[in-house]
């Protein structure tokens, strides 16, 4: 049972957030010409941006590592510990070792700078200290200094982690923009995604190609009823061959029956198709589809060749899996 009220748990939370904020707003009016530095020689790295850190530092490094690699910039975290007993050969003279050390004096980290200066490589450091000695000894200093951590106790790493965690966000924002990284070139790296499916994949790839409800121009009521039923799609779709005439929905022909009722099952599929459907590429990305499909407010997009011939049928859903 907490000894907290309600509204004293709230405003320790309110005040986390709020000492965070600020943290971050201090920060970003002092950027300059360390962080411009810092841009500057990743870009001009040939090799990889190498992440290192140890425990909360290492774990805000892990993430900053993958949000790099993920938006252009190749980077992998490098635990310091395993480095100094024999990982340090995962470092190549080309890349550029970005060290997170809230103090600026954890002995692991501070224990490998011997050797990425004896390596030839830059070293960029994020602590929370300008004077620290992991500083002093870098090419590149970002600071990342906190007045107070969020935490009650001033002990667990709470303000300053943030802080760290979002100049790494500026890093990877400002290399993203500099490198002129396009939505394409997330979706490669992030093909299992959803932005990456609907950005690579093709109309073609996902669309409903066999046993499609297509009738002819006469298709009576019945027959109307029945092939939308057994389609599956909600619609059913009128060819000439292989010319699309038009498409009858679901809701063509609930409203037919609405208002046609004694003669309903007199009419014939063209009466009340539309004649112009929409109609997609088989080569278009699911993203365009995605947006003509919002564009016109449809669920459905016949899909048809450089010809005009039908070849599909693609569905919102198909692109939402």
């Amino acid at each position: 049972m907490s000894i907290l009220t309600s509204q004293e748990i709230l405003d320790l939370a309110a005040r986390t957030l709020r000492l965070e904020a600020e943290a971050l707003s201090a920060m970003a009016t002092t950027l300059g010409d360390e962080f411009i530095g810092a841009i500057d020689r990743i870009l001009a790295c040939r090799g990889k941006v190498i992440i290192t850190g140890m425990g909360k530092s290492g774990l805000v490094g892990r993430k900053i590592a993958a949000t790099l690699a993920s938006t252009g910039t190749p980077s992998f975290f490098l635990h310091p510990g395993e480095a100094f007993h024999g990982d340090l050969g995962m470092i190549s003279t080309e890349d550029v070792i970005l060290a997170l050390s809230h103090s600026g004096e954890t002995d692991e980290v501070l224990k490998i700078v011997p050797f990425i200066h004896t390596n030839g490589n830059v070293l960029i450091s994020i602590t929370g200290n300008p004077n620290s000695t992991l500083a002093k000894n870098s090419d590149i200093h970002l600071d990342t200094g906190v007045k107070e951590e969020a935490c009650i106790l001033q002990l667990a790493p709470t303000t300053s982690t943030t802080a760290q965690l979002a100049m790494g966000d500026a890093l990877a924002v400002a290399l993203m923009k500099a490198r002129e990284f396009t939505s394409m070139d997330f979706a490669r790296l992030h093909p299992g995604g959803s932005l990456g499916r609907r950005l690579l994949m093709t109309v073609g790839n996902v669309m409903r190609q066999s046993d499609l409800p297509v009738v002819v121009a006469d298709c009576s009521a019945t027959e109307m009823i029945h092939r939308m039923s057994s389609g599956g799609l909600g619609l059913i779709v009128i060819c000439d061959g292989e010319r699309i005439e038009g498409i009858v929905t679901d809701g063509d022909l609930r409203r037919a029956m609405e208002s046609r009722q004694a003669e309903f099952f007199n009419i014939k599929a063209i009466d009340i198709a539309s004649r112009n459907p929409k109609c997609i590429n088989v080569n278009a990305k699911l993203i365009d589809a995605e947006k003509m499909m919002t564009q016109h407010k449809v669920n459905s997009l016949l899909a048809t060749d450089d010809e005009g011939r039908l070849r599909g049928v693609i569905q919102i859903y198909d692109i939402k899996l």
